[in-house]
């Protein structure tokens, strides 16, 4: 469109405008008619592929099938990737590990592992304990691909029928599965991880090899795992010796190796043991004559009722001989004897303290379960309680249970103000009064506030708003920094599970494991240095060869000054003589320690130590059930005390760090009479070097020079001039 150039020129844009909206509108029309024609003729040339009827039916069935399809895909995708992320490219080298556990001095004290050396192969079995397990746990065993519809339907059923869980569902390939990588807990997240794992395995391995494993690794109750450690356990024979009936009988201890042991209950063995006879006739394994003979003569195991193994101790220390292997730092070796600092003895009155505690006061506080970690004082752990039946829950509250700590955990937020805070001291001043972080105002356990106070008095008054205020203090006036700081302590001191950084975390908001506060109050038994807990001692390979050694290869790291450990350990102690965890008190030992109970009475804490050892005690519910105002001075504390002072016994008494020599040997003489309580300063010395036998020979030697003293002392007053006056005149006679 050409312009006359004497044309104005809001002319010229008047008309160029008009020509681009001619155009517009025809490339528009031209475009829509060319788009229309191009369908119709799309359309009519898919008229011929049209379909009606059945076929057409079939085809959007198809269709609907290949959406959800995909969908579903996606959405399982998603719930394995959880479950894939459970092995690792090594997974069956991590598992390979054959342990054998010495306990502390040396004794024999069980096994862990799978044994994959191929020492006891899957035909060395006897055909009849495969059958038994075959015809028991997985009869389609070989038929499945790792989770069995038919057989899960045909439990159902049975259960359905019987009115209770008669049969599992779950095929030997998810039961390995749960044994390698899952846990025992009940849960429909680890169901869905079981059978995609299932899965997994059998991509990975052949049919024998999924059964080898599985015998090799199934718990059988009395801390026997495979049939192997099971047929020696329960019978003293090898398992290629066992007979039809005790095969039987060992079957029957897959699913409910507590139930139906057989140095347990015997009659409920034997019947089990008759329930598998019968299902090996109902597979088509044997034959009604073949199984009467064992009917008839039933299995009979040797004597153990007095044994007892250490399975939750065994079960930790396996995973830590597990992650040295990780690290490299037992090399290739995978045929171990381990030397570890467990004390039998310790640990199975530690066992017995927790059940018998339960059993007589647990109906009154509502609480189901407990856990208890004992430690020397560089994190040698020396007993586990992991919780009160092994058999019936192997499940490790000590060690793998994070529950909230409560007040416990103070005395991280005390050891972080001291330490940003040099001029903070147990005497300082510190006020108890009303504090709110936004909506969230803590209160006391008796809602009420104190006033002014020293620190070491709120400490073992257990003070709620102190750390709190200590929290702002710590940060600068930023609470969250302050957290930060707190959060950092802990860390360094022992605690391994993340902490949040919200308000409530100074007064014990927070998840922890019981092993983990043990092995952090241990820092402070010990003048400051890290404490790692750990169970191996000494490492051997097959050939006796030493390839690890603790105190060569793991030196100590120093995480708190001794200042502050010297003032911690100060206001520890008042804890105990003076405030919430007196029950603690252990006669002539000094103790430091502190108590913890969460809202709700959820959990009851209550961790300490001495020069010697240091322990923690948890009480609570599985289900977070709210106990019945249990706090951790009551059971948690007497626990402590039961256990502390057995553990206690012939051991050389130590002091502890920054509790004065003075009132070390107050608490060590504490009891006797008066005469033996004023032996001079050698006594804190005499006390944390002799043994308590040895001690209390020596205070008595010293009562008798004493008692001479006094005796020779009273002839010279008897023959001495008397002399009278004032207290000023007797000190001028009395001085040379």
């Amino acid at each position: 469109m050409r312009q006359h150039p004497s044309t104005p020129l809001s002319t010229r844009i008047k008309r160029a405008a008009l020509w681009l909206d001619a155009w517009l509108n025809s490339f528009l029309f031209q475009s829509g008619r060319g788009l229309a024609s191009a369908y119709e003729s799309y359309s009519e040339k898919m008229k011929c592929l049209r379909f009606r009827g059945p076929l057409r039916a079939l085809l959007d069935l198809t269709s609907e099938a290949t959406t959800l399809g995909a969908a579903g895909g996606i959405v399982m995708l998603a719930l394995a990737l959880p479950a894939f992320r459970e092995t690792e490219d090594d997974w069956l080298k991590t598992q390979d590990l054959a342990v054998t556990f010495l306990d502390r001095y040396g004794q024999e004290v069980g096994r862990r592992g799978l044994h994959l050396d191929d020492s006891y192969k899957l035909e060395d079995f006897p055909d009849y304990m495969i059958k038994a397990a075959l015809a028991t746990e997985d009869r389609r065993f070989y038929d499945h691909w790792g989770i069995d519809p038919i057989g899960t339907f045909r439990a159902l059923l049975v259960n359905a029928q019987g009115g209770g869980v008669v049969q599992g569902g779950s095929s030997i390939t998810q039961q390995l599965a749960k044994n390698l990588f899952l846990t025992n807990e009940r849960s429909l997240e680890r169901k869905i991880k079981e059978a995609f794992l299932a899965i997994w395995l059998e991509f990975h391995l052949t049919k024998d090899e999924i059964l080898k494993l599985y015998l090799d690794r199934a718990y059988m109750g009395g801390g026997a795992h495979g049939v192997v450690a099971a047929a020696d356990y329960y019978f003293g024979k090898p398992a290629k010796d066992l007979t039809l009936a005790e095969a039987a009988m060992l079957a029957g201890l897959f699913k409910a190796p507590t139930k139906y042991a057989p140095h347990v209950n015997l009659p409920a063995a034997r019947a089990r043991a008759n329930e598998v006879l019968r299902n090996m006739v109902e597979a088509g394994f044997l034959t009604e004559g073949q199984i009467q003979t064992a009917r008839r003569n039933p299995a009979t195991p040797v004597n153990r009722e007095r044994e007892t193994t250490p399975d939750f101790y065994l079960d930790w220390a396996f995973e830590q001989v597990q992650a040295l292997a990780a690290e490299k730092k037992l090399g290739s070796e995978r045929v171990l004897i381990i030397k570890t600092p467990l004390d039998t003895a310790l640990q199975r009155h530690a066992e017995e303290v927790l059940e018998n505690e339960l059993r007589q006061n647990g109906r009154q506080y509502k609480a189901g379960q407990g856990a208890i970690v004992v430690m020397d004082v560089d994190g040698a752990v020396r007993a586990i309680v992991g919780g009160r039946d092994y058999g019936q829950s192997q499940f490790n509250r000590a060690t793998n249970g994070l529950r909230q700590p409560g007040s416990s955990f103070k005395p991280f937020v005390y050891a972080a103000a001291l330490t940003t805070n040099p001029k903070l001291n147990p005497n300082s001043k510190v006020v108890d009064a009303p504090i709110c972080l936004g909506n969230w105002c803590p209160q006391n356990y008796g809602r009420s506030f104190s006033g002014a106070m020293p620190l070491a008095s709120a400490l073992a008054r257990s003070i709620n708003s102190i750390p709190v205020r200590m929290s702002l203090e710590i940060g600068k006036g930023n609470a969250k920094a302050g957290r930060a700081i707190i959060i950092d302590t802990a860390k360094r001191m022992g605690l391994t599970h993340p902490l949040a950084n919200e308000s409530p975390l100074p007064i014990g908001a927070a998840e922890v494991t019981v092993i983990d506060m043990a092995s952090s109050y241990a820092v402070f038994a010990n003048g400051g240095k890290r404490a790692a807990p750990y169970a191996a001692w000494e490492v051997r390979n097959s050939s006796g060869e030493v390839i690890y050694r603790h105190d060569r290869d793991t030196p100590p790291k120093q995480v708190l000054e001794p200042r502050v450990v010297t003032d911690m350990n100060f206001m520890l102690n008042k804890v105990v003589t003076e405030g919430t965890g007196k029950r603690a008190a252990l006669e002539g030992i000094p103790v430091a320690g502190k108590t913890g109970t969460t809202n709700g009475y959820k959990d009851a804490w209550f961790v300490g130590y001495t020069g010697n050892l240091v322990a923690a005690v948890w009480y609570g519910n599985d289900d977070s059930k709210p106990m019945n105002n249990m706090t951790g001075g009551t059971l948690p504390a007497i626990t402590w005390h039961e256990v502390m002072n057995y553990a206690h016994q012939n051991l050389e008494i130590r002091p502890i760090p920054g509790v004065d020599s003075a009132a070390f040997a107050r608490v060590a003489t504490s009891g006797r009479p008066a005469a033996d309580q004023a032996q001079g300063p050698s006594q804190a010395f005499l006390a944390g070097t002799l043994s308590r036998k040895s001690y209390e020979v020596l205070g008595n030697i010293g009562s008798l020079f004493q008692a001479a003293e006094r005796a020779v002392t009273t002839v010279k007053e008897s023959t001495a001039p008397r002399v009278t006056g004032s207290v000023e005149a007797s000190r001028q006679v009395a001085m040379p």
